[in-house]
């Protein structure tokens, strides 16, 4: 069976999630983010605990999510690549900071912006819930950018086993 043919199925959008904590800052390229609830609303993120932006999240307490459209994935790229230690993704990056500090795309389709309300184990991951605080649909012509039009951007296909 193709794993990663399967995985691709599922309909997920890609973002960018910027995290910050006092004057540090960074953001990343996820597309494992939902909606996990109404009342009150939370998003669903999961994130890998190794990545350096997981510690700024727990840290500041907050993060926000910037939905991409189909014709930025040169974003997609850049925040999902590691970066030089001194480098900052955000250079020459349109962005501003979100009430609580998390730095939000300019040029989204949409964004939100999340204070941490928990923080579950997950396998290899976390899953982190933040509840909704702010957002704004920016675009609203825009076509969201899916993880399948990413192809192999986030080098996962040699992460899933060969069977169930």
């Amino acid at each position: 069976m193709d794993m990663v043919a399967l995985f691709r199925q599922l309909t997920l959008g890609v973002y960018i999630v910027g995290v910050a904590h006092h004057a540090r800052r960074d953001a990343f390229t996820a597309s494992a983010v939902m909606q996990a609830s109404y009342n009150p609303l939370i998003l669903a993120l999961a994130i890998n605990p190794e990545h350096a932006s997981y510690a700024l999240l727990c840290a500041g307490q907050t993060f926000a999510v910037s939905v991409l459209e189909q014709r930025q994935m040169h974003l997609a790229r850049r925040f999902g690549t590691s970066m030089p230690e001194a480098a900052d993704k955000m250079d020459r990056v349109a962005w501003r900071y979100g009430r609580r500090g998390a730095p939000i795309l300019n040029d989204g389709l949409a964004f939100f912006e999340c204070a941490l309300h928990a923080d579950i184990p997950a396998g290899d991951h976390r899953i982190v819930l933040g509840q909704v605080i702010d957002g704004a649909l920016l675009s609203p012509a825009g076509v969201p950018l899916s993880y399948a039009e990413t192809r192999n951007l986030d080098h996962s296909a040699e992460l899933y086993p060969a069977s169930f």
